[in-house]
């Protein structure tokens, strides 16, 4: 159990979390500019290999550190709001939490999505220390089988040293579909993360063949008790998934490529992790002239998309600006690169 200092921390870290957030909040409101969040990957190998998983290989490099500085300044230079480091794993980059406090000292919030497997006491601390300010850790069933390795059964005993280290915000995303074998795990996955202090959160997942199919009832009844219970969490606003668990599409306007870019290791802005390939810009030569083209460019693939946080930052701008340029030429067709 924490003491009575380290609470008080990180209750007034999280206010000043809230105050930063609620100022994002109200400049996106002003201007439809920049961005409001951009995943950007430092490396593509993973120490897993999860089967429905098409983001990481075995054998990358990591992404030099100056390399890396560039892009995070180019970020700022665009406004950017969030800015969460992604993978593969991120933390076999060996210099991430120099990429962290670069995020930080442009003033930028600083997230973090892991597999949780490398986390031990002093590199949650190096992590407290570059600024991390939230991370994001997916488990996918309660023990270890054929589709996925990230299970409560491995990682409980890094959750737990999370909640005694970490000074920044924690969520367990667990989830349902794509050959999950016990949906039940999804409920007790999330029931451990609030025990522990975490908020929680539920996905559903495509198969290995990137494909989303409707939830069966056993699936659907988890998700719908797991949405109970983020109503006391973060990411609440999520309704776009009731439709993809019964397989209905749904109708909004995707602002991938202006208010969310996904920026692989080559240093490409993509619409997202499933659309790599479209517009697949330089980075540093991205402009505002590309942010508001896409902000009006429809997306043929966003009826069925999963994708919760291109969702999340498209939401506060549904109600202007229609989409009037049609969608690109065979942007829909889901990348699949392992």
């Amino acid at each position: 159990m924490p003491s009575t200092a380290v609470r008080l921390r990180r209750r007034v870290k999280a206010a000043l979390r809230d105050l930063r957030g609620a100022r994002e909040v109200a400049r996106a409101f002003v201007s439809t500019d920049h961005p409001l969040l951009a995943h950007i990957i430092p490396i593509r190998r993973c120490n897993l290999a999860c089967e429905y998983c098409n983001e990481y290989d075995d054998f990358s490099k990591p992404v030099p550190l100056e390399t890396m500085f560039r892009r995070i300044d180019k970020l700022a230079e665009l406004g950017t709001s969030v800015v969460t480091i992604s993978g593969g794993e991120p933390l076999l980059h060996p210099e991430l939490d120099d990429v962290i406090s670069r995020i930080r000292h442009h003033g930028m919030v600083a997230g973090l999505i892991t597999n949780g497997y490398l986390l031990v006491p002093e590199r949650i601390e190096r992590l407290n220390r570059a600024g991390l300010e939230w991370l994001q850790i997916s488990i996918d069933n309660v023990t270890p089988d054929d589709v996925s390795k990230k299970s409560l059964k491995v990682l409980d005993k890094k959750l737990q040293l999370l909640a005694e280290y970490a000074d920044f915000h924690i969520n367990i995303n667990s989830v349902v579909g794509g050959g999950v074998s016990n949906p039940q795990d999804a409920l007790t996955i999330g029931k451990r993360a609030m025990e522990l202090g975490f908020s929680s959160t539920v996905g559903i997942i495509h198969d290995g063949q990137g494909q989303v199919q409707p939830l069966k009832d056993e699936e659907r009844a988890v998700y719908h008790e797991m949405k109970s219970m983020e109503k006391r969490s973060f990411t609440r606003i999520n309704s776009f998934q009731d439709n993809i668990s019964q397989g209905r599409p749904n109708q909004w306007r995707c602002r991938a490529g202006a208010r969310y870019l996904y920026i692989c290791e080559d240093g490409l802005v993509h619409y997202c992790s499933q659309q790599r390939g479209y517009p697949a810009k330089a980075l540093d030569r991205y402009t505002v002239e590309d942010i508001r083209r896409e902000f009006v460019t429809e997306k043929s693939c966003a009826p069925r998309c999963t994708v919760a946080c291109v969702h999340y930052t498209s939401y506060m701008d549904h109600w202007r600006a229609p989409q009037t340029l049609p969608a690109r030429a065979g942007a829909g067709d889901l990348v699949v690169i392992k």
